[in-house]
């Protein structure tokens, strides 16, 4: 529920714009000048703000720093040629952070709360959003327990944020990657589908060898045989096998991706044949053997399209086909930016104009 009130909002006294280079942005370091917050109390949403962004007090006791009660979403906008602003699949994303929400026993936020939080701040803080190629304003709504109490029990209190980043591109060049099949990222039963914060900091370690190693992220195995490929870092998984788009089915410990379906439905929409289903190591190892994987890429909002250039497995490592040779990977990162940017008219009602 959420109180019929307004937002309120407190302006910064001086812009921090005139001091930022916006053609030089590395990515989620740099942030507007404002932020959303809103608070939930006595089971309803009330008290929705925009104030200047900058630190906001906490109780050390908070469940959000003991137990990772906090969940958030990844999305985009861009400045159109008419000076608005284009968000890409909001409503996917408000979505898809109500279901997290219930999984983490958090409250759902109310549709018109959210993007209501999200047109009035990026309408405030407009004029951070880059233009050149490659950059976007991201965009990280994010919610977090706010009790005082340190006890393993669904919270009461909780604190919803928006935060807006103008930012370049993730990965500026194609990407290796290595079949992870010790560490675990998720496993059936468990959080692996929401957009949890515990999920990504378990992750960071196994990552960071496989970085040590010359790699840029891991290729996710499922939690109990290690048999089946998953997800890449912050990216769905994507493969080109015979002229078939080819990804891991959801379940519960994959992420659904908000690009991972634009991309099926683009390619659905091109008539291509798109099989979502398990891919074992042993055909996925078998296929890049006999030279059948003819484009390997991560789908997501952070990255969009990334191409893979390679694929460690054990003691080998396979090189894959030069990324100008990808007919449909450069295809659809194409019409996606496109899309995204305006300047194509998108055959799904994926566009929402600020």
């Amino acid at each position: 529920m959420v109180e019929t009130e307004s937002i309120s909002i407190t302006r910064i006294e001086q812009s921090r714009l005139s001091k930022t280079n916006l053609n030089n942005l590395p990515f989620g370091k740099v942030f507007t000048d404002h932020m959303f917050m809103a608070d939930y109390r006595d089971g309803q949403w009330k008290n929705s703000r925009i104030v200047p962004y900058g630190k906001i007090q906490i109780s050390p006791a908070t469940p959000a720093l003991h137990y990772g009660q906090s969940i958030f979403e990844g999305m985009k906008a861009y400045r159109a040629a008419d000076g608005k602003a284009l968000v890409f699949r909001a409503a996917d994303n408000w979505k898809r952070m109500n279901i997290s929400a219930e999984r983490m026993c958090m409250p759902v936020v109310p549709e018109d709360l959210f993007m209501d939080a999200l047109s009035t701040l990026i309408d405030l803080d407009r004029n951070w959003i880059p233009t050149q190629e490659g950059s976007s304003l991201y965009i990280r709504p994010f919610m977090f327990s706010a009790d005082e109490f340190i006890g393993i029990r669904p919270s009461l209190d909780f604190t919803f944020m928006i935060l807006l980043s103008p930012t370049g591109p993730y990965y500026s060049t194609p990407v290796k990657v290595k079949i992870e099949t010790h560490y675990t990222r998720a496993v059936e039963g468990g959080t692996g589908f929401a957009k949890a914060g515990g999920n990504y900091g378990g992750a960071i370690y196994p990552a960071k060898l496989a970085q040590d190693e010359g790699y840029h992220q891991l290729i996710w195995t499922d939690g109990k045989t290690h048999e089946y490929v998953e997800e890449s870092g912050t990216m769905n998984l994507m493969f080109v096998i015979n002229n078939t788009l080819i990804t891991p089915a959801l379940s519960d410990s994959i992420l659904a991706g908000i690009t991972r379906q634009s991309v099926i439905d683009l390619a659905r929409h091109w008539g291509m044949q798109v099989e979502e289903r398990k891919i074992s190591i042993i055909e996925l190892v078998a296929a890049l053997k006999q030279g059948r994987v003819q484009e390997a890429f991560g789908a997501g909002t952070a990255a969009t399209i990334a191409h893979i250039e390679l694929i460690g497995y054990e003691d080998e490592k396979f090189q894959l086909p030069p990324i100008e040779s990808r007919t449909f990977s450069n295809r659809v990162l194409n019409e996606l930016e496109n899309i995204k940017r305006g300047n194509i008219q998108p055959p799904f009602n994926w566009i929402s104009k600020i």
